[in-house]
């Protein structure tokens, strides 16, 4: 970091995503000549997103500051945390990636994609303290909605920067419990600054106990008598399990459908998250071997995804599966917000095919969040007793209630920093101030393309979502300046053209009597000119003809 930014002492921390949305998760902390990197994780895009896979950040600050990266350390295994690591890869160099158990089986995994890249991936242990130079890392377990979930401590020489990872307090977990001891500990022995999950800020209470969701799932199994078909986000291994323990009490055989879904299953098995009797899991392919009784479909789309497996279902396109009268699907999930719309169309769909459909509501605890609520970020807070605070992962509303969540639980007022993506908090034993910014901003991928997808690519497609794209092609001939034929005018999305012959034709003699005049007086023909011409002439006449601005591609060929 410039020196103008943070002075000697001054230790620097930012987010390069994270901060005013729930995804692409990635913390900085630097302190003179080092850079420790927390999370590299990606965006799922909205619905405005056209045609984009996923979101990542821009690391223009870690490319012209890679000389003082001295690791990337991961909190935890879910998308929005390791999703981006082989794109940062390829623009970064990163000296090697700490990571433990789950979310290295994960990392694994998702680099048999990318096997050009070999980066140095070493599994950390929770008891142990990372020697980094100046700045060292250590560990405290908490849980969360996938296994192996960890709140990292940055030791600087200014005093502990704590930064909880993704949270909840649950108090009879499915796995290990949380490391209580030592968050009380780093809060006896007093805490700089606390970087703090807002995820579930808007939540009033605690989030409900995974433990009543396993009861829930058992239940319901013994009441079904077709086929149990659950779909819930693959990442969480939790309760994949749940749902094998009750696939083996109710004697039924598991068939897993969606890419991602059947990864998890793989490395969860492989790694011993997921337990199972051999022969459990069947292949896809025979399950009308069997009685629908005996048959559990665990898969993806629990959020409406159109292309996932349960969509696939719901619309009667899946080649595997036709749900047919008996069949009950399970949505072991919530919908995400900006996903209701989509969810509820499959549930429509699923009703319309004979299926029993059971959501997560007040009378089926099918869910529950990996996220901490307000009485959880409480505890926390109380917990480390942090002198600086600056809420982490969540919109800008969700900080801000946290924020004041803080001040409530005895953070002074003034010592708490809601921030942007970029923003740079410089902290020191004695003080804390927002010094300056740093470049942050989103990179979208589009298949294998990385960042040549940019805002006004969005804006295009979707001008061309919303009214089409009308093309005009004008021939010139360049030794007579005369436009050649009439032009031809070509439609995609705007209008049918076999039944809007009239507006075609005049649409195109109106182009070619405007180009002539232009032509006529000019020594040298200008293509530029001629477009700009011809755009903006088709532009006012569609509007003033259709009320509608499709996109006006104009193509102006020279012949001798």
């Amino acid at each position: 970091m410039q020196e103008k930014i943070l002075k000697h002492n001054e230790v620097g921390v930012f987010a390069l995503g994270g901060l005013g949305e729930v995804g692409k998760n990635m913390y900085c902390v630097e302190y003179q000549d080092e850079l420790i990197i927390i999370d590299s994780g990606i965006l799922f895009p909205d619905d405005h997103l056209l045609g984009i896979d996923y979101v990542i950040n821009d690391y223009s600050y870690l490319v012209e500051n890679q000389d003082k990266i001295t690791a990337l350390v991961i909190t935890h295994g879910h998308e929005d945390h390791i999703g981006a690591i082989p794109y940062l890869l390829r623009q970064v160099k990163i000296p090697k990636i700490y990571a433990n158990g789950l979310a290295i089986g994960l990392i694994k995994n998702k680099l048999e994609e990318h096997r050009d890249l070999k980066p140095t991936l070493i599994e950390y242990d929770e008891d142990e303290r990372l020697k980094l130079g100046k700045l060292s890392v250590s560990f405290f377990r908490t849980n969360h909605s996938i296994p192996d979930s960890f709140g990292i401590v940055v030791h600087t020489p200014e005093g502990k920067i704590v930064h909880t990872g993704d949270f909840k307090f649950d108090f009879t977990p499915t796995g290990p419990d949380a490391d209580y001891q030592k968050m009380a500990g780093l809060g006896q022995a007093g805490v700089l600054l606390l970087l703090s999950d807002s995820t579930n800020a808007e939540l009033g209470a605690f989030t409900k106990s995974e433990a009543g969701v396993s009861e829930t799932i058992k239940d319901i199994f013994t009441k079904i008598e077709g086929r149990a078909i659950v779909a819930t986000f693959a990442s969480n291994i939790h309760r994949v399990q749940q749902i094998v323990e009750a696939s083996i009490a109710t004697k039924r055989k598991i068939a897993v459908f969606g890419r991602s879904m059947i990864r998890t299953v793989e490395v969860g098995t492989e790694m011993g998250y997921i337990k199972a009797p051999e022969g459990t899991f069947i292949d896809s392919r025979s399950i009308n071997k069997y009685a629908a009784n005996k048959i559990t479909i665990v898969c993806t789309g629990s959020q409406g995804e159109p292309l996932a497996a349960l969509s696939r279902i719901a619309a009667g396109t899946h080649r595997q599966i036709k749900v047919s009268n008996g069949d009950t699907v399970i949505f072991s999930s919530s919908p995400i917000p900006g996903n209701q719309e989509s969810v509820g169309k499959t549930i429509n769909q699923l009703f319309r095919r004979g299926a029993n459909v059971i959501i997560n509501s007040p009378f089926a605890d099918t869910h529950t969040s990996g996220h901490a609520g307000q009485e959880e970020m409480k505890l926390m807070l109380k917990l480390i007793k942090p002198k600086y605070f600056m809420p982490i992962h969540g919109e800008y509303r969700m900080l801000k209630i946290h924020s004041q969540i803080g001040i409530m639980t005895g953070v002074k007022k003034g010592n708490e920093f809601v921030m942007d993506n970029g923003d740079v908090l410089a902290v020191t034993r004695r003080s804390a101030r927002i010094a300056g910014k740093v470049k942050a901003g989103n990179i979208y991928i589009d298949g294998k393309s990385i960042g040549d997808i940019g805002s006004i690519v969005i804006r295009d497609r979707k001008l061309l979502s919303e009214d089409g794209l009308l093309s005009a092609i004008v021939t010139i001939n360049e030794s007579t300046n005369e436009v050649i034929n009439k032009p031809v005018i070509i439609s995609r999305g705007f209008i049918y053209m076999r039944e809007h012959t009239e507006l075609t034709s005049e649409l195109s003699s109106l182009v070619k009597e405007s180009v002539s005049k232009k032509i006529k007086d000019m020594k040298k023909i200008n293509v530029s000119l001629l477009k700009r011409e011809i755009t903006k002439l088709l532009s006012d006449i569609i509007y003033e003809k259709t009320e509608r601005s499709p996109m006006i591609m104009p193509v102006v060929m020279i012949v001798e």
